[in-house]
């Protein structure tokens, strides 16, 4: 049976890295697919649990190097439910957190050897000069025995990594960036130590003063402390998911057996009745039952203003109550939560790969193997070209510092981080704006849409009939009207009832017991209140209640969308309530915005043509494809990406999904089914449509800062490999130093990392 999981994966350390566990992975049986990502360090794999499990998987990757964290519910610290319902959730951060501290302590033992390294360097440097004084005899003794220790000490330790990379490479021919740091640097080191060794055999032949055992310390000393503040960078880019997990509550108050009870989260069950008290989070989802109270839902949806939740209202896991205390009853419980929904959406996105990596990976796959024969090919022409003009004792050392400093320099590390950590940042920023991104993909061609096609009901209206005019043609006030209205349509199962309800309940306004109710069919309702007869309905009871009512008005509404309900007496009409599926308070700034931003916006809706022009008017779009059905919503974005275009679809509805699925980034309302949501590329968080325009921004911001990342993770290796191997050399007599080299490639890759994280500062 076909089994799909996403692991971590200990040992990475580079963008090569990622190839080579693909590469390998895939070649084990039963494997069907392998996509492993260096920025977020995860393996996703998709294999025939009948024939591979993941420990067989880990034990095809650890002779080189890596191994797949799989973890039990133990090992995690959470109780089997918990474990059952898991989310990707990033349990590895104590163990990265330990082995960030571990990097650090090294790091720090290390820099004060390489601070006394670069001051030996200097001073050898300087001394050439008549105006600088050379050290004396002892002195100069003393550092000719401590540079070996101190050299031996920092590759066998600090560069224990390095070495183990050397030695991977000539077991099992697999290369990636601590192959070429550990062969520059084992090469400096035992050049060094042979000169030193036989010092006296050698003088004839080569300068024997010259040893490259500073290179090898300060080298390795400046690339670790690069990978060591490239992991500390790393891990900020997670900090969406890490926020979003502290939202969950630990545990819920639920009633049982008449009594209140704390438990913890994973016990809850669905039908729990569970009481939320001032200032608690709620810790699932539900619908309140008794009580009333404002929830700050902003860690949610990105809104700061907290939100009036009454009886019969939704609720949802890990908002925060402010004031009063409720009752809710637990609808979804563990992974079925909002939350969940959300943290399990993150991840993955923040795990895929956009397609504008796809060159990246590409050349980070080849990059190394052709690094080291290019390497030794330069080696070579500096021994045979160069020994003729300079002598083989100086070609010998020129060749070997271009030999490490161009292994050392062409880490690309850079070119592997460029992407990942920006699709990181991108998408944790999207989720904390109510922003939900099922992959990178979506966010890539997101940036690129010039054509939004947008369902009317549920996206850019509230998607239910709400009261939204009064026309009083009585001397009674409005609050009374609607006080009549309502009291008769309470009896009533009819959408248009619940409305004039909905109304009354949200301005307080109290109702009339009703007496001799009766149903009118097709034409309203009838009763009795305070010894007098109203009705309330159609133009069909007016007419038969012979009473005058100017039609003309009445027509002009309905084409626009609006439903008349007409409260009346046997004598007179008293009043004409419009009840209609308003237009969200977010609706017309967002077409204005998305317009801004040169996107063409088409209304496409099953609704009549009258009502949906009305509606377009008002929002202010001006093309409208009305009265169709779902199938030819779906010919409708293929016709539109044949002629070119870049097609995102906007809806909320079952009817929605076939053309969700068909356009180049499907929108699904957070409000809307299941089915749309699972369909759609993005999902806009309760069904807030400003949020669309955030998610253009957002992306368009991500691939700028992919780009910026990528520009210099090329450039840094396309001029500094050259340098390196030594093309200025015969113009202007310039080398680049290893240890230049080191430090270059060290903050190269904290810098392509600190880009993104610029992202966080981006005001959307």
């Amino acid at each position: 049976m076909q089994h799909t999981e996403t692991y971590k994966v200990k040992g990475m350390h580079c963008a090569s890295c990622s190839a080579i566990i693909e590469k390998t992975l895939k070649k084990s049986e039963g494997v069907h697919s392998v996509e492993v990502n260096y920025g977020t360090e995860k393996a996703h794999v998709s294999f025939d649990d009948s024939i591979v499990n993941p420990h067989m998987l880990s034990q095809t990757i650890e002779p080189l190097g890596y191994s797949l964290v799989i973890s039990s519910a133990k090992e995690m610290g959470m109780s089997e439910s918990e474990h059952a319902g898991h989310l990707g959730l990033s349990q590895s951060k104590k163990e990265k957190l330990n082995e960030i501290a571990d990097m650090k302590t090294k790091v720090m033992l290390a820099i004060p050897l390489a601070m006394l390294s670069i001051v030996i360097m200097t001073w050898d440097i300087l001394g050439q000069f008549e105006f600088v004084g050379m050290p004396s005899p002892m002195i100069e003794e003393l550092f000719h025995h401590l540079l070996p220790l101190m050299a031996t000490y920092i590759l066998f330790v600090v560069g224990k990594p390095y070495l183990l990379g050397f030695y991977r490479f000539l077991r099992y021919g697999k290369a990636n960036m601590d192959t070429l740091i550990g062969i520059g640097t084992s090469v400096a080191y035992l050049y060094s130590f042979v000169v030193t060794a036989f010092e006296k055999t050698l003088a004839p032949f080569i300068n024997t003063s010259h040893t490259y055992y500073d290179v090898t310390i300060v080298v390795i000393v400046f690339i670790a402390l690069g990978k060591y503040l490239e992991a500390r960078s790393k891990l900020r880019t997670g900090d969406a998911i890490e926020q979003l997990l502290n939202l969950q509550a630990k545990t819920a108050l639920v009633i049982r057996n008449g009594k209140e009870e704390e438990i913890s989260i994973d016990q809850v069950v669905h039908g729990d009745l569970i009481i939320v008290k001032p200032g608690g989070k709620i810790p699932v989802d539900g619908v309140i039952t008794e009580g009333s109270s404002f929830v700050d839902e902003s860690m949610v949806t990105g809104e700061p203003m907290p939100v009036q939740k009454n009886i019969n209202d939704a609720v949802v896991a890990g908002t925060l109550n402010t004031t009063g205390s409720f009752t809710f009853k637990a609808t979804k419980i563990g992974s079925e939560t909002l939350l969940a929904h959300i943290i399990k959406m993150v991840e993955e996105a923040q795990g895929s790969r956009a397609p504008i990596q796809a060159l990246a990976d590409k050349i980070s796959s080849v990059f190394v193997p052709i690094v080291l024969v290019f390497s030794f090919v330069v080696l070579g022409v500096w021994l045979f070209v160069g020994t003729g003009y300079l002598g083989f004792s100086q070609a010998l050392s020129y060749g070997l510092t271009a030999f490490v400093g161009i292994l050392v320099i062409a880490c690309p590390c850079a070119l592997g981080l460029a992407t990942p950590t920006a699709i990181i940042v991108g998408v944790g920023k999207g989720a904390k704006e109510g922003i939900l991104i099922k992959d990178a993909g979506t966010l890539e061609k997101l940036h690129k849409v010039d054509t939004l096609v947008v369902d009317k009901t549920g996206t850019l209206t509230k998607g239910k009939p709400e009261l939204i005019g009064i026309k009083n043609l009585s001397q009674l006030s409005d609050n009374v009207i609607v006080s009549f209205l309502a009291s008769l349509e309470q009896k009533s199962e009819h959408p248009l009832a619940h409305a004039v309800g909905e109304y009354a309940k949200l301005k307080n306004i109290r109702l009339n017991s009703v007496s001799d109710f009766e149903s009118i069919k097709g034409k309203g309702l009838k009763g009795v209140i305070d010894g007098r007869e109203y009705f309330a309905g159609n133009m069909k009871l007016v007419s038969d209640l012979n009473l005058s009512l100017d039609v003309k008005e009445l027509e002009k509404e309905t084409l626009q969308g609006k439903t008349p309900i007409i409260l009346t007496t046997k004598n007179e009409v008293l009043a004409i309530v419009l009840v209609a599926d308003a237009i969200k308070p977010e609706t017309k700034e967002a077409v204005r915005n998305l317009s801004n931003l040169g996107v063409t916006i088409i209304m496409l809706t099953g609704d009549d043509k009258n009502t949906a022009q009305s509606i377009a008017r008002e929002v202010g779009i001006r093309d409208v494809v009305a009265e169709v059905l779902p199938h030819d919503k779906l010919n409708k974005i293929k016709e539109l990406q044949a002629q070119g275009h870049v097609v995102a679809m906007a809806g909320d509805g079952v009817n929605d999904a076939p053309a969700l699925a068909q356009a180049d980034v499907g929108i699904a309302m957070g409000t809307g089914t299941d089915v749309a949501i699972e369909t759609a590329g993005i999902t806009l968080l309760y069904g807030d449509i400003s949020k669309l325009v955030k998610a253009i921004r957002l992306s368009k911001l991500t691939m700028r800062g992919i780009k910026q990342n990528l520009f210099w993770a090329f450039i840094y290796n396309l001029v500094g490999i050259p340098i390196a191997a030594g093309v200025l050399y015969p113009m202007f007599g310039l080398l680049l130093s290893p240890v230049f080299a080191g430090l270059a490639m060290a903050f190269s890759s904290v810098s392509v990392v600190g880009n993104s994280l610029r992202l966080k500062t981006k005001k959307l």
